[in-house]
């Protein structure tokens, strides 16, 4: 039987890095990634999870979502080019910059991910944590954005039916932001149910999109099967998520699953269940489940 909590951490994608100063690029830093990763240290948690090492993602990997051989490529030339010719590419998107090494962390932190799929689905872990960089859930089929260059949580959704037949894959999105990109990606798709909690602010926080409200539910045959629930208030509590969790996401998730999988309580025979959170929402993740 599955046991224990696998962990998967790099440095070298630290090595993704600003060269240029810029006003919104700023605040993505390195230290976002390292800093998680001693938060696990300071509470004694790097030794009680079972150490699974990163691999890079294929290209077949990544293409099982951004389908467009352009964006790949256009990621790949990057490698070498020289500053000025980075930030001139860069500027084509909205909140992202490139580095040479933005290209390599970039397949490591998919194939980290995939990795991690791989360990729960094997049975060698129960459930685990992989901490990447850069993050994925701005990333759109044929653009980087916001931070993300390939969709990290949406390649690993995809990876997971392909290879082990799930038929039903939750993806919980715990950000401050909206995880657009997830959101686009899987609209048209009654396999994946999305779920995101995020800041709004009636449509005045980034990324301002009117897709980002609660009445986007989905498209065709996903509808019903994206659920947002923008927080329109700042300085939402525990009390405040929890209450989300056990009235909105919880039942939710009992009713779309009725009569999918042959028994309700055993969601996870028939279902992959996908937390994807980042900095600004997990690192104080890891410092409240440090505590409990």
């Amino acid at each position: 039987m599955a046991s224990g909590t696998a962990l998967i951490y790099d440095e070298e994608m630290t090595t993704h890095k600003l060269l240029w100063s810029d006003p919104v690029c700023d605040i993505e830093v390195p230290e976002r990634l390292s800093s998680s990763y001693e938060q696990l240290k300071r509470y004694h948690l790097v030794e009680r999870c079972v150490r699974v090492p990163v691999r890079e993602g294929s290209e077949e990997e990544i293409l099982l979502v951004h389908r467009s051989e352009k964006h790949l490529e256009v990621a790949k030339s990057t490698q070498t080019m020289n500053e000025e010719q980075l930030k001139r590419v860069s500027g084509n998107y909205d909140a992202f910059f490139f580095h040479p090494n933005t290209y390599r962390c970039a397949r490591l932190a998919v194939g980290a991910t995939l990795q991690l799929v791989d360990a729960v689905m094997s049975g060698k872990v129960c459930n685990g944590m992989a901490l990447v960089r850069p993050p994925g859930h701005h990333s759109q089929r044929n653009a980087a954005n916001g931070f993300c260059l390939f969709n990290n949580v949406a390649i690993a959704a995809e990876y997971a039916k392909l290879k082990y037949g799930l038929k039903r894959i939750l993806i919980v999105d715990w950000d401050v932001h909206h995880g657009q990109g997830t959101q686009y990606i899987f609209e048209e798709d009654p396999s994946v149910l999305y779920f995101s909690w995020h800041r709004y602010e009636h449509q005045e926080f980034w990324p301002s999109l009117t897709e980002s409200d609660y009445d986007a539910v989905g498209l065709g045959k996903g509808k019903g099967f994206n659920i947002n629930l923008p927080w329109n208030k700042v300085g939402m509590g525990n009390s405040d998520y929890l209450a989300v969790f056990f009235h909105v996401l919880r039942n939710y998730v009992f009713y779309t699953m009725r009569g999918k999988c042959s028994s309700i309580p055993c969601i996870s025979d028939c279902m992959g269940v996908f937390l994807t959170s980042g900095f600004d929402s997990g690192f104080h993740l890891l410092k409240f489940f440090s505590l409990i």
